[in-house]
């Protein structure tokens, strides 16, 4: 069990990392060059779907919580639910709020909320992750699959089902009318970058800054 007090700070550490990953969900999709597998799945089905992204991303995750409830529950805690009911909406108020603050951005302008998306992910991620206080609901479908199920090693699972959901994604985007030379605003380089290249500085900030403040002590102190 945790201690009271380094609960708070886990609980703290979770509530700061979604909010930041959230931020910069709308930041990716403002500058329209890819988001993350999960999103791009998200970004057809809001598509689709006549709904605001933010209750369809709880009603989405809803179903994924069922499935992770139904099949292995110890991957569920709190996390998962501040997730479940705060991402979509800080997502969807960042999007709204950004489109007015930047209009017909420029593709330099795209490039640069790309770099700032992907800085800013990795860094809320490593707090989220730190934390360890459960997992997304989609990150729990592949850790299922390949813990509960035996049916293959997690970092190739996860490619399958990020690959899955890129193509749903694709596939709900043009069903809704969208056109084929919209597609890279949600499966693009950013897609690309968000699933093979995070790691290292997702790395980066968990030994920098994320283990050292649940630590509460300053990485290169050597008491």
């Amino acid at each position: 069990m945790f201690k009271r007090d380094n609960l708070k700070k886990r609980i703290g550490m979770t509530l700061f990392g979604v909010i930041i990953c959230a931020i910069s969900v709308g930041i990716f999709k403002i500058a329209a060059l890819g988001v993350d597998p999960f999103q791009s799945f998200m970004a057809g089905l809001d598509a689709l779907v006549p709904i605001d992204f933010g209750t369809l991303y709880v009603i989405t995750n809803a179903v994924l919580l069922i499935f992770a409830l139904i099949f292995d529950k110890h991957y569920i805690g709190i996390a998962t639910f501040i997730n479940l009911f705060l991402l979509g909406y800080i997502t969807q108020f960042t999007y709204d709020f950004l489109q007015t603050v930047i209009v017909n951005p420029s593709i330099f302008v795209r490039v640069l909320c790309l770099v700032v998306g992907v800085v800013i992910i990795c860094f809320g991620s490593a707090f989220y992750m730190t934390a360890d206080l459960g997992v997304s609901t989609y990150d729990a479908i592949a850790l299922i699959i390949c813990n509960t199920w035996k049916k293959g090693k997690f970092q190739y699972v996860r490619i399958v089902t990020d690959l899955i959901c890129v193509i749903l994604g694709c596939v709900l985007f043009i069903m809704s009318g969208g056109k084929l030379s919209a597609i890279p605003a949600i499966a693009g380089i950013g897609t690309i970058i968000t699933a093979f290249f995070m790691g290292p500085l997702i790395e980066f900030f968990n030994v920098h800054i994320a283990r050292p403040i649940l630590s509460g002590k300053n990485k290169n102190d050597k008491s």
